[in-house]
């Protein structure tokens, strides 16, 4: 550091007391707006998506309540444009039980009726997993729903897993 002394009138030549003080505050400024921005980045909003692609809200419909397939009406029903969507074979769906196709877990609860539900769990969003002794079960948190009506038979769940309405179109089952 280098002090040049003057007399009245004469320029002072002098370095700055801390010459790095102002770096370091546009490096902590440029951070702190750094930091700002992946925060923001990170915030749950009603414009982002979700693994699935639908949209968050601050005020969901029940999980499972849009349309199952991305090419569909937003009712889980037919496709766009009236045509049946085939969900499986109906000799791949046993009597009494059930599988899991596609957005959908398709049941038979009694010989020659077919029934279709979304997969996804009211209760937190998870993807039922198994179809057993008459039940879909959700591997999350437990939640157990009839074959044949959807309806919560074991919470926490208390809503039922949306049904889209099926017929038979020959050997197939397909949306009505």
């Amino acid at each position: 550091m280098t002090d040049v002394q003057t007399t009245a009138g004469e320029l002072r030549d002098e370095e700055p007391a801390n010459p790095g003080s102002s770096r370091r505050l546009v490096l902590l400024g440029a951070g702190a707006v750094g930091a700002t921005t992946i925060l923001a980045a990170c915030a749950t909003s009603p414009s982002t998506t979700n693994s699935t692609g639908s949209d968050f809200t601050n005020n969901p419909a029940p999980a499972g309540s849009g349309a199952a397939d991305a090419g569909g009406t937003g009712t889980g029903g037919a496709p766009a444009g009236g045509a049946a969507k085939t969900l499986a074979a109906k000799s791949d769906v046993p009597s009494g039980g059930g599988i899991i196709a596609g957005d959908y877990v398709i049941t038979q609860p009694t010989a020659g009726t077919f029934k279709a539900f979304s997969k996804v769990c009211t209760h937190a969003g998870c993807d039922v997993n198994k179809i057993d002794s008459g039940v879909i079960s959700c591997p999350c948190h437990g939640s157990q729903y009839s074959i044949e009506t959807g309806e919560p038979t074991k919470g926490p769940a208390t809503r039922p897993l949306p049904e889209t309405k099926v017929k038979v179109d020959g050997n197939n089952i397909v949306t009505a």
